[in-house]
Parts: C-alpha cells; sequence; structure tokens
C-alpha cells in the first residue's frame, strides 16, 4: 500500500534531524496558526497563492529564496563547525549524515536560493521595465513558481522522512545508480529537481516570450533597460540549457528504476557520457545565475551614479557574447578526466576568452560611476563590494583555465573558494542588491538604511574570512567533501572559515532585523512617489507598489533611459499635467491552477519516490484534470473600469508633480 515507506524512514535515531524538522514544523504551524487567528486566509489565498500577478508571483519567488537560504546556510554552518572539530575525531556529524549535508546544501543553495531569487526580481522588474501590464503566460507563471516550491518542499521533506543524496551537489554515478545508493536520498534529488526544473523551463519561456514580443511602444531592444538584455540572455540560457539537464537526470532515472544502464561502463553504457551532459548544462548555469546580477549592477551603478550607463551598446554585445561563449567551455570542469591535450587546450582557451566580456562589463561600470555624482547607499555598497570579490574570483577561474593548474587544484578546497568567490559575489550580493533596489517598488516603502549597511558589511567581511583561508587549504592539498582529517596545519585555517560563517550569520541576523524593523517604521520609510532613488526606467514611472495593471495609459518611448527623459527633458509622451484618456482596462483573472498543480506534483514526486504507485496514478490524474478545468474556463480576465483608474492614476500623478517640481526648483537653485 504505502510502496517502500516504512516508520524506519523517519530517522529517530538521529536527535539533529529531528530537532531541526521538530523546529521547522513548529515555525511552520505557528505561521499557520497566526494566519488563521488573525483572520488573514481569504486575503493570502485571493490575493497571493492565486494571483497571476508577475509582481506577486515574484514577491513570492524572492521570499521562497531568502526561506531556503536560511535552511542552506545552516547546513554550511554544520559543515564549518564539523570541519573545525574533526581533526583526529569523528566530529559531531556521522559520516552519512555529514554527506547528506554537503549535498542538500550544494543542492539548495543553487536551484532554491540563487535561481529562485533571480527569477522573482526578473519576474518582479521586467514587465516594469518594458511599460507592459504582464508577462506573456500569466497563469503558466504561476504553475512556473508553484513547481520550484514543489521541488523545494520535496528537499525539505527528505529532512525527516528517508534520507537525502550523499552525492554531492551533481548526482554523478556510478556513486548515483542503484547499487552503490540504494536508498531513496537519490531518488528524493532527482524528482524535486525534475519537477522544479520544469518549473525553471517554463519560467524562462515566459521571460523570453515577454521580452521578445511585448514591449510597450517605441521600445526597441536597443532601447531596452540593462536588466531587460540581462534577463533576456539568461533566459535563452535557461530554454537551451535546462533540457539537457531534465533528460539526463531521466536517464539516471531510467537507471535506477528500470534497470537502464546509460552510465554503466560495465553493461555498455558510458559514465563519461553524464560527465558531458551535466556540465554541458552545468557551466550555462553559472551564468543564468551570474548574468541577472550583472544587469541589477547595471541599474544600480546607473542610478547611484546619476549618470547613464556607459558603454550601453558594448555592454549588450559582452551580454550576448557571454550568453554564447558559456556553451563552449564546459570541458574545463574534467580537464582530469583524459579528454587529451589538444582538447583541454581547446577548452582552456575557450575558458579565457569568456572572461573578456566580462571585464568589458567591470570597466564599463567604474566608467559610469567616474565623474558621476556618486550616492553611496545600500545598493551601491552591494556592488562595489560585488566588483573587487567577484574580480577575485574571475582571475582564479582564469587561473584554472590552464590545464596543468587544474591538475593539481582539482577537486581541491582552492576549487570550493573560487566557486564561492563567484556565486556569493555574484550572484548574492547582486540578489541583495536588486533585493534592496527594488524592495520599496514591490512594497511602498524603503528598507532600513542602517541596518542594511550593517548586514553589508558583516557579509562583505565573512566572506573574506570564510573563503580565503580555503585558498591557502586547497594549495595545502585538502580535497572537498572531508568529513574529518589527520593533518594539524590545516586546523586553524579551517576554524578561521569558521569564524567567517558566524560574521555571515551576523549579516543574515541584521538582515532579517532590518525587514522587521523596516516594516514596523513603514510610515517613517513611505515612498510617495514611486521614484524613491531618482531612477532612470520605467518601472519608477508607476506607483509603488504598483496598481494591478501597472501603467494606467502604456508609456511611449523615444530613446534610452525612458523615465529619466521623461522627468528631465520632458520627452515622454505627455506632461504629467495632461491628463490622459482613461479606458477599461481587463487583466488576467487569478487562478488555483497553479497552487493545485503543485500539489498533485507533490503527491506525484513523493509517490515515486517512495514506489507508491497508486499514488502516482492520483496524482497524474489530478493534475490532469486541473489542466482541463483550466483549459475549459470560460471567464478568464477581469475588467478594472476606466473611472477607477483614474482614480489609482491621478493620485499618483499628483505625487509625482510634486516631485518634478522639486527637481526643477533644485536645478534653478544651481
Amino acid at each position: 500500500m504505502l510502496g517502500k515507506l516504512t516508520w524506519d524512514a523517519v530517522p529517530f535515531d538521529q536527535p539533529i534531524p529531528m530537532i531541526a524538522s521538530g523546529v521547522v514544523a513548529l515555525a511552520i504551524l505557528a505561521v499557520l496558526g497566526w494566519v488563521v487567528i488573525r483572520g488573514h486566509l481569504p486575503y493570502l489565498w485571493r490575493e497571493w497563492i492565486t494571483s497571476v500577478d508577475h509582481k506577486r508571483i515574484g514577491v513570492m519567488y524572492t521570499l521562497l529564496a531568502m526561506v531556503m537560504l536560511l535552511r542552506g546556510f545552516s547546513d554550511a554552518i554544520m559543515m564549518r563547525a564539523q570541519q573545525s572539530l574533526a581533526l583526529h575525531s569523528q566530529g559531531f556529524l556521522p559520516p552519512e549524515h555529514y554527506n547528506q549535508v554537503f549535498s542538500a546544501h550544494g543542492t539548495i543553495m543553487i536551484f532554491f536560493v540563487a535561481m529562485p531569487f533571480m527569477i522573482g526580481l526578473m519576474n518582479l522588474v521586467v514587465p516594469l521595465q518594458l511599460g507592459v501590464r504582464d508577462v506573456a503566460f500569466p497563469t503558466l507563471n504561476s504553475v512556473g513558481f508553484w513547481l520550484t516550491a514543489t521541488g523545494a518542499l520535496l528537499v525539505n521533506i527528505s529532512l525527516v522522512v528517508g534520507e537525502f543524496a550523499r552525492t554531492g551537489w551533481l548526482p554523478y554515478p556510478p556513486l548515483s545508480e542503484l547499487a552503490y545508493s540504494p536508498g531513496v536520498g537519490v531518488d528524493y534529488y532527482l524528482w524535486s529537481l525534475e519537477i522544479s526544473g520544469v518549473g525553471t523551463l517554463v519560467a524562462g519561456v515566459n521571460l523570453v516570450t515577454t521580452v521578445l514580443k511585448v514591449r510597450t511602444g517605441g521600445m526597441n531592444l536597443l532601447r531596452m533597460p540593462m536588466f531587460c538584455w540581462t534577463s533576456l540572455a539568461t533566459n535563452l540560457l535557461i530554454v537551451a540549457a535546462f533540457p539537457i539537464l531534465t533528460a539526463t537526470l531521466a536517464m539516471l532515472l531510467l537507471d535506477r528504476y528500470l534497470g537502464f544502464h546509460f552510465f554503466t561502463n560495465d553493461a555498455g553504457g558510458n559514465v563519461m557520457m553524464f560527465m558531458n551532459l551535466i556540465w554541458a548544462w552545468g557551466h550555462p548555469e553559472v551564468y543564468i545565475l551570474v548574468l541577472p546580477a550583472f544587469g541589477i549592477f547595471s541599474e544600480v551603478i546607473s542610478t547611484f551614479s546619476g549618470k547613464p550607463l556607459f558603454g550601453y551598446r558594448s555592454m549588450v554585445a559582452a551580454t550576448m557574447a557571454i550568453c554564447i561563449l558559456s556553451f563552449t567551455v564546459w570541458l574545463h570542469h574534467f580537464f582530469t578526466m583524459g579528454a587529451g591535450a589538444d582538447v583541454n587546450a581547446i577548452f582552456g582557451i575557450a575558458s579565457m576568452i569568456i572572461a573578456v566580456p566580462t571585464g568589458v562589463k567591470v570597466f564599463n561600470w567604474l566608467f559610469t560611476m567616474y565623474g558621476g555624482r556618486v550616492r553611496f547607499q545600500t545598493p551601491l555598497l552591494w556592488s562595489i563590494g560585488f566588483m573587487v570579490t567577484f574580480i577575485i574570483g574571475g582571475m582564479t577561474g582564469v587561473l584554472m583555465a590552464v590545464p596543468p593548474i587544474a591538475f593539481v587544484l582539482h577537486n581541491s578546497l582552492f576549487l570550493v573558494a573560487h566557486f564561492h568567490n563567484v556565486i556569493i559575489g555574484g550572484v548574492l550580493f547582486g540578489a541583495f542588491a536588486g533585493y534592496t533596489y527594488w524592495f520599496p517598488k514591490a512594497f511602498g516603502f524603503k528598507l532600513h538604511e542602517g541596518y542594511g549597511k550593517a548586514a553589508f558589511w558583516c557579509w562583505l567581511i565573512g566572506f573574506y574570512v570564510a573563503f580565503m583561508p580555503l585558498y591557502v587549504l586547497g594549495l595545502l592539498g585538502m580535497t572537498r567533501r572531508m568529513q574529518h582529517y589527520d593533518v594539524p596545519e590545516w586546523r586553524p585555517w579551517l576554524i578561521v572559515a569558521a569564524c567567517g560563517g558566524a560574521l555571515i550569520m551576523c549579516g543574515i541576523a541584521f538582515q532579517i532585523i532590518q525587514l522587521v524593523v523596516s516594516i514596523r517604521q513603514r510610515e517613517q520609510l513611505r515612498d510617495e512617489t514611486g521614484d524613491p532613488w531618482d531612477g532612470r526606467s520605467l518601472e519608477w514611472a508607476t506607483a509603488s507598489p504598483p496598481p494591478a495593471f501597472n501603467f494606467a495609459v502604456l508609456p511611449t518611448v523615444t530613446g534610452e533611459d525612458a523615465y529619466w527623459n521623461f522627468k528631465h527633458r520632458a520627452t515622454g509622451q505627455s506632461s504629467p499635467d495632461e491628463e490622459p484618456e482613461y479606458r477599461d482596462i481587463e487583466i488576467p483573472r487569478n487562478s488555483a491552477t497553479g497552487f493545485v498543480c503543485a500539489f498533485f506534483a507533490t503527491m506525484m514526486g513523493f509517490a515515486l519516490i517512495w514506489h507508491i504507485w497508486w499514488m502516482v496514478a492520483a496524482g497524474a490524474i489530478g493534475a490532469f484534470a486541473t489542466f482541463v478545468a483550466f483549459a475549459w474556463r470560460d471567464h478568464d480576465e477581469d475588467l478594472i473600469p476606466a473611472r477607477e483608474v483614474a482614480r489609482i492614476d491621478r493620485s499618483n500623478r499628483a505625487q509625482r508633480r510634486a516631485m518634478i517640481d522639486k527637481v526643477l526648483e533644485k536645478e534653478a537653485a544651481e
């Protein structure tokens, strides 16, 4: 009846997962209880859970990423603490538990922190910057989010029911084959990523279509803000690369479930085919994560320098060059696997060439700041911290693009330091810059500046203290994934790294405090005009938060930096004093399709992991019925009457008129 699922699947004899899952369960019950008692459940269902508004979905993606950051970081702290203690001893984590921890840490941070954070910011901002009312496929957008949430849920279920993979964040065969991993850990990994991967692919198709086919009047490709360009490149990579991941993991599933031998060398398969396929996805994935961050830094640096982005067209060219070149470098991840000197040389050269367009971007950001009226507020601090940190990570990457050096450093902590140097310094710093920058647009009030700066400095210093020692340890010969060790010279560096993790923990604590304090002081931090940073692109032309329809009248764009031109040179479609002709606006109707599909996907995923075949069939039937019901619905849009549109817009126009008057007075005084 329940397949392989028995009471033995619950780790009653392991206090750490039981305590952790108990704390999480109590927190979830407390939040749900508060929501129900305060009467917020109907509002949450109506305005958030069933919403197809791109802004709400973007916020939910970002919230998912921040919650999973806490989970992924807790794994990191456990690993650092374990390695600090494990000289000539087993430490406090048993080997099998430690292996699950580092596998879960990498999986969560890449797939359920970095990916949702970037997709969430793109969802929130891209339609606003394009001057349109929503993404191309609003309901599909909701489905994509909820499938991603399903994958995250399955990973967390493994904490208390069964186990997670012990293979690392990529399930290399033969370790991930049934003979060597007979439990359900690898199955949790595979099904959670298959389901969330479909959600990511859906988001990629949606955003590519939105950028290419849904833009306001006058906005051709070379008038788009830089964030829209990097979003386009990112989602083209998603559409091209994620099917490779889906197919590769599907082949591994066939190996495990039906006895296929795609990756079994002694049965006619080829382990190296897995390596090639997984990294043909895996290296573009690095740029899927970091390209949106590049777009965020472009917006932030331009805004806080009070200047147009230097070399806009060269930035576009560099972005698309990275998009193409990212598919030509995957083999540098296994230089030591015997491909041969010629192949290694070709991929080594390609790996060095891809650093060139990134260097172009760095110089363009520096020249944007040069001669500008630079305001050192929190979003810009994240951007400057990124430039310094990412350059170091990039240089170590170029170093490892040299095959002989890769032979020496392969599988060492030097590689771990490089990877975190790029992902934390690039992706996470970019995510935090975008989160701080666009928070007032999403919620109508700014985040507390003092706590934001405190969080930045803790993160920046903590990063260097945590990961610079790993470069040294890599050069000293310490390899990855070690649960304990017998070399006394390594321990001082590991203790320093653990202290860096504690500093990063302080940074996360400051971010939580910042959010709580900002909510409590939201009236003092209120953004009345919709343009708290003196922005340059169209998202700042709407109220904060924007109405459901985004723009009462779709703007007409006549050049780059559309909103800046409108504010300062009156080249927009109309003066703020000229009231436009308001019309009825149709917006997509909310739909529970995404949430219901996620419910059935969770049922199917859990059942497939535990071989509960009747539940698989029930979940498949439920998901199919949901799509049929959605396809047959008669009423798929709601109408906002012109008088309501006018009422909402007039208030925003009055605030904006007052802001422009202040700008004109300031310019006259100067």
